[in-house]
């Protein structure tokens, strides 16, 4: 069983929260990004995020921050990319319910799991 296997077992039995920003972060790791672009991309999220407030508070998908990282980042090659990552969890994951559950909810929108995978790169940025 490899970390992916191990990772997914943990999302199907409720021990990280809410399975669909997991998957789709899990999901974007398949989309290239050049760290050059990522890294504007984050600093300009980042001054979103504290001209908003505390930059402590929890971030949601339709935050300001996370939708301006989005819109930074997308391209429809990485949109594809991501796409085709969701549909390979969705195979992966046939005997786990609920996170084949959650892939197939997010194969069917593409443009929240792009901003949910955006909501994990801000958030995984503002935890280092």
């Amino acid at each position: 069983m490899d970390t992916l296997d191990e990772l997914l077992i943990r999302v199907d039995a409720g021990e990280l929260g809410d399975p669909l920003p997991v998957l789709a972060y899990i999901a974007g790791q398949a989309v290239e990004i050049e760290e050059t672009d990522l890294n504007g991309a984050r600093r300009r999220a980042l001054l979103l995020v504290a001209a908003g407030g505390d930059p402590h508070r929890e971030l949601g998908v339709d935050d300001r921050a996370v939708k301006a990282l989005a819109a930074d980042l997308f391209t429809d090659e990485r949109r594809r990319q991501l796409g085709r990552s969701i549909d390979d969890l969705v195979l992966r994951a046939r005997e786990r319910h609920a996170v084949r559950e959650a892939a197939l909810f997010l194969a069917g929108d593409v443009d929240l799991a792009w901003r949910l995978f955006s909501l994990g790169l801000l958030a995984e940025e503002l935890g280092e």
